[in-house]
């Protein structure tokens, strides 16, 4: 009797190999490939491969400019930050994929927002593969939700849950999460490659179907990425990372991908005995409450997506050892490295010999260059142990050439930043209008705007203001 072929998948790409390798050829992941059984070769294909013949009729064609689009409607799923993230609300037919550390929420989120679409009439469904319709009963008691009306299914058998999809048609349906579901039509453990990829799938169809609007959970990695093929990713309308820090109160959920709306907006909950509640002003959270101003501070006006926040950037320099230490927490750490040589060669401002440690407060993560001159500023003001102003605000991309460049949407920022009260910001020259009208000096009055061009002229500005 012939031997069955297999293969061997790689959990974290999917790709495949003949034969074991300690490293994806694919990825580059190690001790990522398993051994599963290879397909059968189908008859279709066989039937395809025979020529043209065999080949299935054309369909039919459409010219872009006649197809007629219009706008997707949405529907409010009762949480302000939420919908935010999402573009304004849930859209039917789409899938969304959440994933977040274990712990962070994502299934009080999600019932709490199923919770609030179901007080608006609609018909929602809550699988759980996880836990038992006891234990989620449990949470809603702990949310205040003990009258909800959300229907549970306590279900992994994915033939099963698409049974129920198709005789219930909910509105909106939780799976909780793709992980834990498997198909008889495969022989291989829930949470493989080829499981996630295909339960995925027929869930994706079944969406796009019957318009019923299913949200995906899923697993992380160690390494924080989402578990499981990346084609997962692909596959879904809309992918959420659920962020933060399990010491601390507040959480951050922010679109990484969404095909209905923009990608990198942020919402920002607060986690209480109730559940998650939505904070409408960011700003207030990234805050440190000085009751006077201190050394190395220096506050941020960042962007994500669409929203312009504050966040104090915190520097510690101190004097090191042989080997100085350069350690950031909440910004690239490279990035760093790159600034201080720059703050040397262009500022003649040395720190080679000191141990430099840069904070975002809260536990945000900024990724963009716009924050490069907030950190300069604040380790200049730890180094010489002279704090900013109050009331400062700075920001402003800094090139290897030591010049200051402008940051997207910089005038929103700065009406942001005086809304909230500041009065003194050095920003990029460039961000500035070159002619202000009456709208804008009204958002701006009482703020003192000192345009720079390089960072040491961004340096002489501060140390006219100690």
């Amino acid at each position: 009797m012939a031997k069955d072929r297999t293969l061997f998948a790689c959990q974290a790409c999917g790709g495949t190999t003949p034969r074991w390798l300690g490293k994806c050829p694919h990825c580059g992941a190690w001790n990522s490939l398993v051994e599963t059984a290879a397909e059968a070769p189908s008859a279709s294909k066989n039937r395809l491969s025979a020529g043209p013949k065999g080949l299935a009729p054309t369909a039919a064609l459409a010219v872009l400019s006649d197809i007629e689009a219009t706008e997707v409607a949405r529907t409010p799923t009762g949480l302000g930050e939420l919908d935010r993230v999402l573009g304004g609300g849930v859209v039917e037919g789409g899938v969304v994929l959440i994933g977040g550390d274990p712990g962070i929420g994502k299934s009080t989120l999600l019932l709490q927002a199923l919770d609030a679409l179901q007080h608006a009439g609609l018909d929602t469904l809550y699988v759980t593969g996880e836990e038992s319709g006891a234990q989620v009963a449990l949470r809603s008691r702990r949310l205040g939700l003990a009258r909800s009306q959300v229907k549970v299914l306590a279900e992994i058998q994915l033939e099963k849950i698409l049974a129920t999809l198709d005789a219930q048609q909910p509105a909106i349906a939780v799976i909780d999460s793709i992980q834990t579901l498997y198909s008889d039509q495969l022989s291989s453990a829930p949470g493989s490659v080829a499981q996630v990829r295909e339960c995925a799938a027929h869930l994706t169809r079944a969406a796009k179907a019957s318009g019923v609007t299913i949200v995906l959970v899923g697993h992380v990695t160690k390494e924080g990425a989402l578990a499981g093929p990346r084609v997962l990713e692909h596959m879904v309308d809309t992918v959420l990372y659920f962020e933060g820090d399990t010491h601390s109160s507040y959480r951050l959920i922010r679109a990484i991908k969404n095909r209905f709306g923009a990608v990198n907006e942020i919402g920002v909950f607060a986690m209480t005995d109730k559940g998650l509640k939505g904070v409408s002003n960011p700003s207030a959270i990234f805050l440190s409450q000085h009751s006077a101003p201190v050394p190395g501070s220096c506050v941020l006006v960042t962007l994500e997506g669409t929203r312009p926040m504050l966040v104090e950037i915190q520097a510690l320099v101190d004097s090191g050892g042989p080997s100085p230490r350069r350690l950031s927490v909440g910004l690239d750490r490279d990035r760093l490295a790159m600034l201080l040589a720059v703050l040397h060669r262009h500022a003649g401002v040395a720190c080679a010999d000191q141990d430099v440690f840069v904070n975002a407060v809260g536990g945000v993560r900024i990724g963009e260059p716009a924050a490069d001159l907030a950190v300069l500023l604040a380790i200049t003001s730890s180094l010489r142990g002279k704090a900013l102003p109050k009331g400062f605000i700075a920001f402003g991309e800094v090139g290897l050439a030591g010049e200051v460049r402008p940051a997207p949407r910089g005038q929103e920022r700065l009406k942001e930043a005086a809304k909230l009260g500041f009065s003194v910001a050095v920003v990029p020259k460039a961000n500035l209008p070159k002619k202000p009208d009456a709208a804008w000096q009204r958002a701006t009055e009482g703020m003192q705007i000192h345009p720079v061009e390089r960072v040491e002229e961004a340096l002489q500005v501060v140390r006219g203001m100690a």
